[in-house]
């Protein structure tokens, strides 16, 4: 027999146990979330999504700064400070993402993983360790005698014949990559919150505004029918109605202010830190976001890039992964222990020629009879892997009905936003009318008072609204994946 026989067997011997590793680990099921291919109507996002327009160019034709994406970035890649156009909601997800103690738990959950992963992985490889030891014995009848030994060696390292070991260092690090998935899906959702809360505290304002303005108008009313009152033009019950308005409108400026309030205290405990002055929106912005209207038959196959999504995915593969390292405890495993060093009995002598020591003592694990032990840890395995792939295909369904419902939104709210600009319209019209007739005594002040509310009513109904689209697009770019990156690619 030649020299090259016995590696050539070696080899194959080699191959066909990394061969039989492989195939302990069974291949992932397809997921069957039953979506369908393409979104439901409407097929696009309609108007009202147009990505912001660059400024214009100053006089000197100095460059401008382009706040929107490079063409052809998918949703999920594009960054937050890209989406929303104000600076001061940008500055503003800036303090959150440093401060906020929910992404903070969210990222110490990923350091957590690492180092659970780092320790499991230890296990692929050899423990080396060094001993030194020095142990002096002796009696009052006794000689005094000594004896020392440096040693290193391997203690308990198992051949990993069958990718046991292998495999549940995969599964840790498919946790570990799942760990970092929420921490994005974290960072997504907390950016969309603080949006929110931003834009909802812009539009209390406006409505604490438009109450403040409606109470000086009522006021105005008030005091001009008291003197028409008083020479005798309208009755007492006038006088009366005017209070009652004048009385609600100043319920509704005390009820914003306090709404207005307890948004600044959730926008405070979002980011996490005292929020300056400078950063809290005025009044309401249309146009703090932007996102580009969707292609035709954008596929639904984009929610895969949702970090939700991609989190499930993890947690399925280090599922399966376990079933392989389940598979493997029904096979024998070699535990390797050996030293090597020097030993003597005199300790300036310990490294003398003629004190070389070893031991190895190779260790085989047969199971023959565990009680059932392996099979239910098979059986756990699987059922373990089943449940993620159910959990795996329920995220993919909830992710396409979120997008739906947002999707759906978008066409109904700009429908429903022109008919409230037609009705503010024409109740602004028909309060100058009933201010006239009744000026002129052509109309009593019920029919005035009937045309104040309907006027009052249509403002606040366009301010919800406009806050409704507004949340609707955060919530779209947030369930298409978008707001884990800070910047698009360019």
């Amino acid at each position: 027999m030649s020299l090259r026989e016995p590696s050539a067997l070696l080899a194959a011997v080699a191959m066909s146990l990394l061969a039989g590793c492989g195939l302990l680990v069974p291949k992932l099921p397809p997921q069957q979330s039953a979506i369908p291919a393409e979104w439901p109507l409407p097929p696009t996002t309609g108007t009202g999504l147009e990505l912001p327009a660059p400024a214009t160019a100053a006089a000197d034709n100095q460059p401008t700064t382009d706040n929107t994406p490079a063409a052809g970035v998918a949703t999920a890649d594009m960054g937050w400070r890209d989406f929303f156009v104000d600076p001061r909601l940008e500055e503003l997800i800036a303090l959150a993402l440093a401060n906020n103690r929910d992404l903070r738990v969210a990222v110490l959950n990923v350091e957590r993983a690492r180092a659970q992963y780092r320790i499991q992985r230890a296990d692929r490889v050899p423990s080396v360790t060094a001993t030194g030891a020095l142990a002096r014995s002796g009696g009052e009848a006794l000689p005094v005698s000594e004896e020392a030994s440096v040693t290193a060696g391997v203690a308990g390292f198992e051949l990993d014949l069958f990718g046991r070991v292998r495999n549940l260092s995969r599964a840790q690090l498919e946790r570990y990559f799942a760990q970092e998935e929420a921490r994005r899906a974290a960072q997504l959702s907390l950016i969309a919150e603080l949006a929110n809360a931003w834009l909802t505290l812009g539009a209390d304002r406006e409505l604490q505004r438009l109450a403040r303005e409606t109470l000086a108008n009522r006021q105005q009313v008030l005091a001009l029918t008291v003197k028409r009152h008083e020479l005798g033009a309208v009755s007492a019950l006038d006088v009366a109605q005017a209070e009652t308005v004048v009385e609600m409108a100043r319920t509704d400026v005390a009820r914003y202010g306090g709404l207005v309030a307890t948004d600044i205290n959730a926008l405070t405990l979002l980011a996490g830190a005292p929020i300056p002055a400078t950063l809290l929106p005025e009044k309401f912005d249309l146009r703090a976001s932007g996102l580009g209207a969707l292609p035709l038959g954008l596929p639904s196959e984009v929610l895969l890039r949702r970090p939700d999504i991609r989190r499930s995915e993890r947690v399925l593969r280090a599922a399966n992964a376990n079933i392989g390292a389940a598979r493997a405890a029904f096979f024998p495993s070699i535990s390797l222990t050996g030293s090597a060093g020097y030993a003597s009995d005199d300790l300036s002598g310990v490294f003398d020629t003629g004190n070389r020591i070893w031991s190895f003592s190779p260790r085989v694990n047969l199971p023959i009879f565990a009680g059932g032990r392996n099979i239910a840890g098979l059986r756990s395995a699987t059922v373990d892997r089943d449940i993620a792939l159910a959990q795996y295909e329920q995220a993919i369904q909830a992710g396409f009905r979120e997008v739906a419902d947002a999707l759906a939104l978008t066409r109904t709210l700009a429908e429903q936003k022109a008919s409230q600009q037609a009705l503010l319209a024409a109740a602004t019209r028909a309060d100058e009318l009933s201010r006239a007739r009744y000026e002129s005594g052509r109309d009593s002040y019920l029919v005035l008072l009937d045309a104040q509310r309907t006027l009052y009513g249509a403002q606040q109904s366009l301010i919800a609204t406009d806050l409704a689209e507004q949340a609707n697009r955060v919530s779209l770019y947030k369930v298409l994946g978008g707001g884990w990156r800070e910047s698009s690619p360019r």
